[in-house]
């Protein structure tokens, strides 16, 4: 294994593809995506601890104005901002009849169940326990130590990020288990051939092998990102798993350097035949050292539908590409 190029400043300049080549053209990756690296990849970041964090939903969805729920793991999750903004979570059951407080309005910081008016302010009341959460000014998670069976951790596993950056949420959904997510997040040879429509001209130049150091657990890919027809940003990115439902993607190189996109995996119940789903959260934060940056990052609310909108682009074709693995498994279908 090469080890990774070292993270820089470097700008690589837009550039003008005179001859585009054609999608069948380009060169074939599938020797080089082996399932044996994947599969290996896959199964350290499945060892790594989490500490029983699950990344619940976008920091702005969770506000003061009214009750966000989800369940996490098989467990039904209510979370709401009290008085001073802090993030708020516990059981989305209420203790006295069972309603779902995730339809309850918030008042000052306080939950008040619609059936029969009991209030919740986030500490422990009637039998209702507060489950830990943070907010990591990105994303909110919640820590459920009984679903997650893990030794605990304060904090969850939070990527570092970029300051001065503009940030958007997508969340999308899917018929699969949080390590097929990982796993389309671990194969980073499928870009261009799966998104003709937003990479071009992608080539792996690293990649783990079967031992490694944590440190050297790495995928390293240069790549153009298509901007509008043939105008392309051409850049080195690293893919990194730092936990068992994280992949990371940062840019080390060329326009942007220091952005990061977070794909986060939420395991939630199961459909009505039984079948598992998970919430695909992915985190964009992106940065630049162009002094038009910060008028750019004054736009934020008109960029954030726009990004979220790419990345949903993206992930329609990627879940359908997760639910193929795990309806594969399932099967006992799956190659290797």
């Amino acid at each position: 294994m090469t080890s990774p190029p070292p993270a820089g400043r470097r700008r690589f300049p837009l550039s003008l593809r005179r001859t585009p080549t054609p999608w069948e053209k380009q060169r074939p990756t599938w020797r080089d995506a082996r399932p044996v690296v994947i599969d290996a990849a896959l199964k350290r970041a499945l060892a790594r601890p989490s500490g029983n964090w699950y990344v619940l939903a976008g920091a702005r969805e969770i506000t003061s104005k009214g009750s966000f729920g989800r369940t996490v793991a098989g467990v039904e999750v209510v979370a709401w901002r009290d008085a001073r903004g802090r993030p708020v979570a516990g059981p989305g059951a209420c203790p006295h009849l069972g309603a779902p407080l995730d339809r309850s309005p918030v008042r000052c910081g306080t939950l008040v169940c619609h059936w029969h008016g009991l209030a919740l302010d986030g500490k422990a009341y009637a039998g209702w326990e507060p489950f830990p959460a943070y907010d990591d000014g990105v994303l909110v998670w919640v820590r459920l130590d009984e679903a997650g069976g893990e030794a605990p951790l304060e904090l969850p596993v939070v990527p570092a990020r970029p300051r001065s950056a503009v940030a958007a949420v997508y969340t999308g959904t899917g018929v699969c288990e949080p390590q097929d997510i990982v796993a389309n997040r671990l194969d980073p040879w499928h870009g261009a051939w799966f998104h003709p429509y937003s990479f071009v001209d992608l080539r792996v130049v690293s990649a783990p092998g079967g031992e490694v150091e944590d440190g050297d657990d790495a995928f390293a890919v240069r790549v153009s990102f298509r901007l509008a027809g043939r105008v392309v940003v051409p850049v080195t990115a690293v893919f990194t798993a730092p936990e068992p439902r994280t992949v990371v993607m940062r840019i080390t190189e060329g326009e942007g350097a220091g952005s990061v996109v977070e794909t986060h995996a939420t395991p939630l119940e199961p459909d009505l035949h039984g079948r598992p789903r998970t919430a695909v959260t992915e985190a964009v934060v992106a940065a630049s050292d162009r002094p038009g940056f910060a008028a750019a990052r004054a736009l934020t609310p008109v960029l954030r539908p726009l990004m979220r909108a790419a990345a949903g682009r993206l992930w329609r074709d990627d879940l359908a590409y997760a639910q193929r693995r795990w309806q594969l498994r399932s099967t006992g279908r799956f190659p290797g």
